[in-house]
């Protein structure tokens, strides 16, 4: 019996962690490479911690059997979700050193074993969303080596993700004190086979070059066992090193699959465009990818586009990084940064366009008429509402046929030239604005000022509705006081209280306008608000106690007459000028231009959304009918697989069960990840930096997107559900997509970690008059909740103030 106790580390391999452990199945699975050496030992199971108090002696005795008197030995915990692919576990359990004598040794199993259950590792595991319940603590007892070296290896660079360089620490003796931090290492980069980089503790090295590249050619064969990038703790005694724990990196961020042509490829963050940096599901990203204009390519969850041809490309490099540097600054230096290092992205051969096919006439410009976007608009609703019609009824097979036609027209209405030159229209007036005020009158980002309530804006629009919706409910305060209360479905308890049919009117007339939204909403498997309508029950609150009657009417009403009393300043200002007539006519040109077309800005978005939620409807209806079959065991389950997929087990009617367990597993990984701005064909991830010297010091950067300056309280919200906001209060947050703007009538001003130039947040916060600063570098981890900062949205720093 005691062989289930006790397992020597040569009977062990990776399939074996719900025996050893992950530390164990890794060492027992190490000691299995060819040239790789383990330290002898053995596992002590977790049939032996569960059995441990009916069958101590018998345990003891299996243990104190394999302990040699003269010899010194390492005791160190091995959990079953431990070192595993999704989490390493780091520090959360116990290991001793230097243990000699089996009383000792028997002592570090039981600390080992109680070391399962302490504060900091029950609160890792639940971070991690493992089950308390079904992990098991095994410990491996291992001979301690005289070292004359050790430290720690990563097949990977653990700073920038560079797969292709290795990173090793070092220092004289045993590794304790390096992984405990109690001492300075010797640090080597490694790429190719070559040292690339050093920095020495002490006067002398602990490993020599031609030992680092050994170390190194030991760890790929590691790694390239395992599958993928280490963590490896090794030692050197005489000339040879001996791996004492090898486990997965599991902070680096996943590289997009290889493209097939050997050489490097650079991606740029479809999330970062859209505002929208959380993992998808696989039914989220896939449904993007199939109706997104240009190719996308998912990696840990979020969408990437290749940018390698443009980069490579003379003729067209300089514009697209000009687009996105409008757009997003940090984009543009991170992929500058590429372009600088010699031979990474060489130059190919100089493509133009090319010639347009025969009959093609290039377009008409816009003129600057409101009934353009109007018609925009209309033929865009009519098609929504064809869509809803045609896909009335549609199931199996015949629905995923009809949906793959569906996307065709989607893309279709995205590339509409129309469409595209009426957005331009708006985005080039205000870029020429903004240029020409500076340049003429000093003014900084007039156009701010100038696009405040611009008619036809759906996002802003439905902020403001939200205001109505207050109104509604205002008068009535049983209505008020069962709100507060509310949680799921509760529009059907409201219609019976004094006041509220009238209140479940002006919620469900809000949602037929605005409920196929949501955070996050270019991912169709997360819930509309629409599907939990109580989402916005905490935002009709604030807006019911912060805003008198008629908040909403007058506030368009305020931000128009301030725009055009700034449209009348600045032309007057530069009719004083010399030939300042001509550049009045000039720029009040550009104020109608910007006027009439900067609000369509947010229209096609929210026509994709539109469509979205009537393509999830129908998936989830077929959902709906995999789980009465018994495929699925859940309609949520469809969301971990892809469109294809989907269709594959609609049209089979199997499923593996485990890859929805596997998916699962994998989105939780994926959610804990942050992407960077731009990811290389190695893995290295770059995320830029601001190149300026103007801000004060201690000052966060980033980019101003709406002018003004604002103190206040700073509220750090990552969930627009716990929201809870005073006036006054600047809203801090990773990212605002479209869904974000009910919020925005109640706050002072923004910050945010990811955006541009014209990123939703940002015309939003034009609209609204709201001081904003976008693309803030850990703005939610340096501010604190509470703290008094400063937001200059002009020239674009927060400073905090306490």
């Amino acid at each position: 019996m005691t062989d289930q106790y006790v397992l020597d580390l040569r009977e062990v391999s990776g399939t074996n962690i719900t025996l050893v452990g992950g530390k164990g199945a890794n060492l027992g699975e190490l000691s299995r490479i060819d040239g790789v050496t383990v330290p002898a030992g053995f596992c002590v199971t977790t049939e032996a911690f569960r059995r441990a108090e009916d069958h101590r002696r018998e345990i003891e005795a299996a243990i104190a059997g394999r302990i040699r008197a003269d010899t010194s030995y390492a005791v160190r915990s091995s959990a079953t979700a431990e070192d595993t692919p999704t989490a390493s576990f780091a520090g959360q359990h116990d290991t001793y050193l230097g243990v000699v004598g089996a009383e000792a040794v028997l002592e570090g199993v039981r600390r080992c074993w109680e070391s399962l259950f302490t504060e900091r590792a029950v609160a890792y595991r639940r971070r991690n969303g493992f089950d308390d319940s079904r992990v098991h603590m095994a410990v491996v007892v291992q001979e301690m080596v005289p070292a004359e070296a050790s430290g720690v290896l990563f097949t990977a660079d653990p700073i920038t993700g560079d797969r292709r360089v290795s990173a090793v620490d070092a220092v004289f003796g045993l590794g304790e004190a390096l992984v405990s931090g109690l001492v300075n290492p010797d640090g080597f980069k490694v790429r190719d086979g070559v040292v690339v980089g050093r920095a020495i503790a002490a006067e002398r090295p602990a490993l020599t070059d031609e030992q680092v590249v050994r170390l190194v050619a030991l760890g790929r064969r590691i790694e390239e066992h395992f599958g993928r990038p280490q963590d490896i703790e090794w030692c050197l005694t005489g000339d040879d090193f001996q791996i004492v724990q090898s486990r997965p990196i599991t902070t680096l961020y996943p590289v997009p699959a290889a493209a097939g042509d050997g050489g490097n490829h650079v991606y740029v963050s479809v999330g970062h465009q859209q505002m929208m940096t959380d993992a998808m599901r696989p039914l989220g990203w896939s449904m993007w990818q199939l109706t997104a204009m240009a190719p996308m390519i998912e990696a840990g969850g979020r969408l990437w586009v290749d940018a390698t041809r443009n980069l490579t490309n003379p003729a067209i490099r300089d514009g697209f990084l000009e687009m996105l540097g409008k757009a997003e600054p940090l984009v543009r230096d991170a992929l500058e940064t590429l372009l600088d290092r010699d031979g990474y992205l060489p130059a190919g051969p100089a493509v133009g366009p090319g010639k347009p096919p025969p009959g093609w006439q290039p377009p008409v410009p816009l003129e600057t008429d409101p009934a353009i976007v109007t018609g925009l608009i209309e033929s865009s609703q009519a098609s929504i509402e064809q869509l809803r019609q045609d896909i009335s009824g549609k199931t199996g097979t015949d629905l995923f046929g009809f949906l793959l036609e569906a996307f065709e027209e989607h893309k279709r209405m995205l590339r509409d030239p129309v469409s595209i030159q009426a957005i331009m229209a708006g985005m080039d007036a205000t870029w020429w604005l903004n240029e020409k005020l500076l340049d003429w009158l000093g003014e900084k980002n007039a156009a701010d000022t100038l696009t405040l309530s611009a008619p036809g804006n759906i996002t802003s629009e439905m902020g403001l509705a939200l205001l109505d919706v207050a109104d509604v409910i205002r008068p009535h305060p049983e209505v008020v006081a069962f709100l507060r209360g509310v949680d799921g479905d509760f529009l059907d308890e409201l219609g019976k209280l004094p006041g509220g049919a009238e209140a479940r009117e002006a919620i469900t007339g809000y949602l037929d306008r605005y409920g196929m939204r949501c955070v996050g909403e270019i991912d169709i498997t997360r819930p509309r608000w629409s599907e939990q309508p109580a989402t916005l029950v905490p935002l009709i609150l604030d807006n019911v106690r912060m805003f008198e009657p008629g908040a909403g009417v007058r506030r368009f009403e305020q931000g128009r007459q301030t725009a055009l009393a700034k449209r009348d300043e600045l032309l007057q200002r530069l009719r004083e000028q010399p030939d300042g007539e001509e550049r009045a006519a000039e720029t009040e040109r550009m104020i109608d231009r910007v006027r009439t077309f900067i609000g369509y800005r947010e229209y096609p978005k929210y026509a994709i959304i539109c469509r979205y939620f009537l393509y999830k409807q129908a998936l989830t209806g077929e959902a709906g009918r995999l789980v009465r079959a018994g495929v699925l065991e859940t309609a949520e389950d469809a969301y971990y697989l892809t469109f294809q997929e989907l269709h594959d087990v609609v049209r089979t009617e199997r499923l593996d069960s485990g890859l929805i367990r596997q998916r699962r597993e994998q989105f939780r990984t994926y959610q804990a990840l942050t992407p960077p701005r731009v990811l290389t064909s190695d893995g290295e991830a770059l995320d830029g930096a601001y190149r300026r010297d103007d801000a004060p010091a201690g000052a966060l950067v980033g980019l101003p997107v709406s002018a003004g300056t604002v103190e206040g309280r700073a509220r750090v919200i990552l969930d627009m559900a716990d929201a809870d906001l005073e006036p006054g209060d600047i809203l801090v947050t990773a990212f605002t997509d479209p869904s974000w703007s009910p919020l925005f009538v109640a706050i002072a001003g923004l910050v945010t970690e990811v955006g541009g130039l014209m990123t939703h947040g940002a015309v939003i916060a034009r609209e609204y008059g709201l001081p904003a600063v976008v693309g803030v570098v850990g703005a939610t981890r340096t501010i604190a909740d509470g703290q008094r900062i400063r937001v200059n949205a002009t020239d674009g720093h927060v400073e905090l103030l306490s």
